[in-house]
Order: C-alpha cells, then structure tokens, then sequence
C-alpha cells in the first residue's frame, strides 16, 4: 500500500521547519545605551568586536542600538554619579570599567539630568 503525504503532513512539516528557521534568527540580541555619541565604541567595549552598532529613533533624540550575540548573563547596573563637562561618555566608560570588572558606562540623560550609568556582568 503505497502512502501519499497528507495535507496535515505537509502543514506539520512547514510548522518544524519554521520553528527551525525561527531559532536560528533567535541568536541575535538588540540593546540599547542611551545617546548615540561614540555608539560604536561603547558596543564594542561591551560585546566585543563582533557586535553591531547602529543609530535610530527621531531626529533630536536617536538612541544607540548594539546588536549582539546572545548568551545567558546577568547584567547588573550602578551609577557613578553626574556626568558633563568633567566626565564625559569616555570618562564614565572608563570610571565603569575601572571599578567593575568587564563593565562599561555611558552618560544617560534622566529625568533632565546627566548621570554616569555602569553596566557589568555579575
């Protein structure tokens, strides 16, 4: 007796390969770190030098995307108090990763004002 694939056949075969096809895709993580200044660098400071860096959002206020590989890690978060003309991205980046190992840092603006916010693995 000879067997001819069903319409349920075929639709559950479409259905595990695009189960497939979607967890291949599901590698890729975004996150974002505030203001675009040195975008690129802090991305690469973070996640190395396979991440990617990009710009978005309306004119006046575009945020700083990294797109990384994704891994399990917990990221922990501090502050290390204001940012502006005596620390700026660079220095707040450099505080952070001083202080906590594999950190990084960024001025972020809240609430209308500047503050040094670190990020490190913990």
């Amino acid at each position: 007796m000879e067997r001819t694939p069903t319409l349920v056949s075929l639709v559950s075969l479409l259905i595990i390969f695009a189960s497939v096809v979607e967890q291949t895709r599901a590698d890729k993580c975004n996150e974002r770190l505030g203001p675009c200044n040195g975008c690129d660098q802090r991305c690469k400071a973070r996640y190395g030098g396979s991440c990617e860096s990009k710009c978005d959002g309306i004119v006046g206020m575009l945020s700083c995307t990294c797109i990384y590989q994704c891994h399990p890690r917990k990221i922990c978060n501090a502050g290390l108090g204001y940012c502006g003309v005596s620390c700026n991205s660079q220095c707040c980046n450099a505080k952070c990763a001083q202080r906590y190992n594999g950190g990084g840092g960024f001025c972020n603006n809240v609430a209308g004002f500047s503050v040094c916010q670190c990020q490190y693995p913990c």
